[in-house]
């Protein structure tokens, strides 16, 4: 399978790849599924794949639960990094080009007073459910790496 092929099988077609890398071939090596498991775990039982309810949680924690993902992600990819580089690229990029333009526009408008701002906390929690669809894909994306189920929905009714 090509890295082209799995984000398009997870619904992943927004994200900007070069041709190079599109149709290079992925085959998921042992440290790539263990890295990807550990990712999953992470993902799943985060605010990144889970739904925040309008009546529940707070906007800053959210976004800094969100910007948490940088520092597992890092940690995973020195961990398992030169053993795992299908998931080092699939992390990466992920990480780029879904996460950081959230975390980038939430953190300076944080600090500049948008969570007491109730149009703002709505607009945050609209972004953030938009956000969690492609962290909902990135993780089932992951959970076919590492070769589990993915549970990521056991809880919806």
């Amino acid at each position: 399978m090509r890295f082209g092929d799995l984000f398009e099988n997870w619904g992943l077609t927004s994200l900007k790849l070069n041709v190079k890398f599109v149709q290079a071939e992925f085959k998921a090596q042992p440290d790539d599924q263990n890295a990807a498991w550990e990712m999953y775990v992470y993902l799943i039982t985060t605010i990144l794949t889970q739904k925040l309810p309008d009546e529940d949680g707070d906007e800053k924690t959210a976004l800094d639960s969100v910007y948490n993902l940088f520092g597992v992600t890092r940690k995973i990819l020195v961990e398992y990094g030169r053993k795992a580089p299908g998931f080092s690229k699939i992390a990466v990029v992920v990480l780029n080009q879904i996460v950081r333009p959230f975390t980038a526009k939430w953190h300076k408008l944080s600090l500049k007073g948008a969570f007491s701002d109730t149009e703002y906390c709505k607009m945050f929690r609209r972004e953030l459910s938009e956000l969690q669809l492609n962290m909902r894909r990135y993780a089932g994306l992951l959970a076919n790496i590492a070769k589990v189920e993915d549970i990521t929905d056991i809880e919806d009714v």
